[in-house]
């Protein structure tokens, strides 16, 4: 019925999906709305269409988008014991040291239990990591990232 290919229609739809998801991701205002797709060289008329569809559906779009995000466990709480081997049967003198952790999470209202048994040299690095990308997530940088995620 439009007199044009299979392909130019899935990637209109396609660029049509795609323009309404990102400007419902972050939340743009009318007039960003009408800039971003000014630049297209669409027609006036088209242009309020496309921005009236962004406007009734905004809502519904980010609804969605939130419904599709996977839902990741979050912390509960955390339980955790050092044990240290001193001798064997082999070894008379030896110092093996192990930090067992329980690790509680609460995914979709259920508690889960995760055991981790590591030894302190590796938990060291491991905390050494975590403080670094604790460190980089206060550059600005990372915050321009995170204020365009939201």
């Amino acid at each position: 019925k439009l007199n044009v290919g299979v392909d130019t229609v899935q990637r209109g739809v396609e660029g049509l999906t795609y323009l309404l998801t990102e400007s419902s991701k972050l939340m743009i205002s009318e007039t960003e709305f009408q800039d971003s797709i000014h630049v297209l060289g669409f027609s006036d008329e088209l242009n309020k269409l496309l921005l009236q569809l962004y406007l009734d559906n905004r809502k519904e779009i980010r609804s969605i988008l939130g419904e599709l995000a996977p839902k990741l466990p979050s912390y509960h709480n955390l339980e955790w014991r050092l044990d240290v081997q001193l001798a064997s049967r082999s070894l008379r003198q030896q110092v093996k040291p192990a930090v067992t952790m329980k690790l509680h999470l609460n995914q979709n209202e259920d508690q889960i239990a995760q055991v981790l048994q590591t030894d302190p040299s590796t938990l060291l690095h491991l905390i050494q990591q975590l403080e670094q990308a604790l460190g980089e997530m206060k550059t600005n940088h990372c915050r321009r990232i995170v204020r365009n995620m939201k």
